[in-house]
């Protein structure tokens, strides 16, 4: 086997990855070289099938992080780790911060000091995602007529640039005026021997965006050729055409390519089998499984998996009401007062968290029995359904949506009206249909989508983004925190971005101390509003 380097972008925890490397070797044992290893896939493509399969278990593992921390944090659990946390930073998601509650970091933003463990958390599970993704573009073939090669490189390529893109979000501020400003470290197939030896300085904004877009334009061009020859992936784990477009939606929303963003919003649209879920199909707890029909993408969670059989140590545990698990002792996730008051009363998805009186019409009466016998809060979510919708259940093997079909339409709606056309329409029009039948709405669209991508992605981690790439900063007056927590940041403030962890500033002999983001000052609470 040949040697393992460590690369500098990385901790000496995320080389403990799942079978990113089985291609690094013949049955025999001997070295194969970059182009064997296209070799060896062209003429077994199941051999690229298992790299794949390593990028994805990247986002679903326990304690990937425990040799880095030194312990098994319950809040470390692959991708669904920065969705709490992100979605915990932001005005949107209150919870009591008390000694079942794993997110109390991220609630008074210690998280963003340089040792935090939730900052080393961060780090260690992108570059790992992008560790597994660089092998199988490094073994990738662009070149190739088979649909099968092709489509396993494009999951290279496509997961590369989501990594990144979220990477960028969170470590800078929008690409827009600060395309000159440092970023993070690039670390690909092409460059991290080099990296190994000599560290790898910041990238710059733009030129991580740079990368991201090649990386999914190239994953577009292969899927639309192996979609051409009618390969279908196997599970909605993996990424395909309408997926892929959907994530240069979302880029092409952060750079503010209004016409692109719109066009590929409506492209993931038309190519995907993918439809919005309709008002019945959302009038009770739901978003549990990728087999619900307005899935595009997730988290593929199986009763086996280490997630599940630690029992707590889970995204549905921390985030869950009805389940066994943390949310039940912790006091669970409750929607800000102030949105919930700005959704109508004909709205579906008012029923997605209880009211002030702590009922849902979305509830039976069974399920209203538990929330009262657990004494959960006003505004407590009930989105999220249990496993198999099994009330009380210890088995917490629910998929992680990581994109829907209705978040395209939001897309659309929103860079349409950027860009000069009828965003409203497509934005009224989706609403009417699929959750409110009174709505109506003139005013700012984009404003308009932000709040809406508020209630409907809420719990999903993507507000986080939204806040970034919107500039809008944080004020969780009149949201429901406890008064400690009662902060108003500023869009520029040193506190909306994450630090990159000392651990990596030690390893990576090209970024120094002085080369990390500025820290902020400890967060001041101020004065609530009713």
């Amino acid at each position: 086997m040949n040697k393992k380097y460590i690369y500098a972008a990385l901790s000496v925890a995320s080389m403990g990855l799942v079978a990113c490397e089985d291609l690094d070797t013949t049955i025999e044992g001997d070295d194969v070289t970059a182009t064997g290893k296209t070799e060896v896939v062209a003429n077994d493509p199941s051999k690229a099938a298992a790299g794949v399969t390593a990028i994805f278990a990247q986002f679903n593992q326990a304690f990937p992080n425990k040799t880095a921390l030194g312990a098994e944090r319950h809040n470390d659990v692959g991708y669904p780790s920065i969705m709490m946390f992100t979605d915990a930073n932001g005005e949107d998601m209150v919870s009591e911060d008390n000694g079942y509650n794993w997110a109390g970091n991220n609630l008074d933003f210690t998280d963003r000091e340089k040792t935090s463990y939730e900052a080393q958390i961060i780090w260690n599970d992108y570059y790992s995602i992008i560790y597994c993704a660089n092998a199988v573009v490094a073994s990738s073939d662009v070149e190739t007529e088979l649909a099968e090669a092709q489509f396993f490189a494009a999951q290279g390529y496509a997961v590369r640039a989501f990594a990144y893109s979220e990477l960028a979000q969170l470590f800078q501020f929008n690409i827009v005026g600060n395309e000159s400003a440092p970023c993070v470290p690039i670390i690909t197939n092409e460059n991290s021997d080099l990296a190994a030896l000599e560290g790898a300085p910041r990238a710059t904004v733009q030129q991580v965006y740079d990368l991201v877009y090649s990386d999914i334009n190239t994953a577009i061009a292969l899927l639309e050729k192996s979609e051409a020859q009618k390969y279908t992936r196997a599970d909605k784990r993996y990424i395909d055409l309408a997926t892929a477009y959907g994530i240069r939606a979302r880029v092409n929303l952060v750079c503010q390519k209004w016409a692109d963003a719109a066009a590929d919003a409506t492209k993931a649209i038309e190519v995907s089998s993918a439809n919005p879920a309709s008002i019945a199909d959302v009038s009770r707890p739901s978003f549990w499984s990728m087999d619900e029909g307005n899935w595009m993408w997730g988290v593929l969670i199986a009763e086996t998996d280490d997630v599940v059989e630690t029992g707590i140590c889970n995204w549905i545990s921390h985030t869950g009401t009805f389940n066994y698990g943390y949310g039940q002792y912790s006091g669970g996730r409750q929607i800000s007062m102030k949105l919930y008051n700005s959704i109508s009363d004909t709205d579906v998805r008012k029923g997605w968290w209880t009211n002030e009186d702590g009922v849902s019409a979305n509830l039976t009466e069974t399920e209203l029995e538990y929330m009262d016998s657990y004494g959960f809060k006003p505004y407590t979510q009930v989105k999220f359904a249990p496993y198999k919708n099994e009330l009380e259940t210890s088995v917490n093997a629910n998929d992680v949506v990581l994109m829907r079909i209705e978040e395209m339409y939001l897309i659309k709606a929103e860079a349409e009206a950027k860009a000069g056309k009828d965003g409203l329409t497509t934005l009224v029009n989706f609403v009417k249909t699929y959750r409110d039948p009174s709505y109506s709405f003139a005013g700012d669209v984009q404003q308009e989508c932000f709040r809406q991508r508020r209630i409907e992605l809420w719990g999903e981690g993507r507000n986080w983004f939204d806040i970034m790439r919107l500039n809008v900063g944080i004020d969780r007056r009149g949201c429901g925190f406890q008064p400690s927590y009662v902060y108003l940041f500023s869009a520029t403030d040193k506190n909306m971005l994450w630090r990159i962890p000392e651990s990596e500033i030690q390893a990576n002999k090209s970024i120094s101390d002085a080369d990390n983001n500025p820290a902020g000052d400890t967060p001041k609470p101020v004065a609530d509003v009713q």
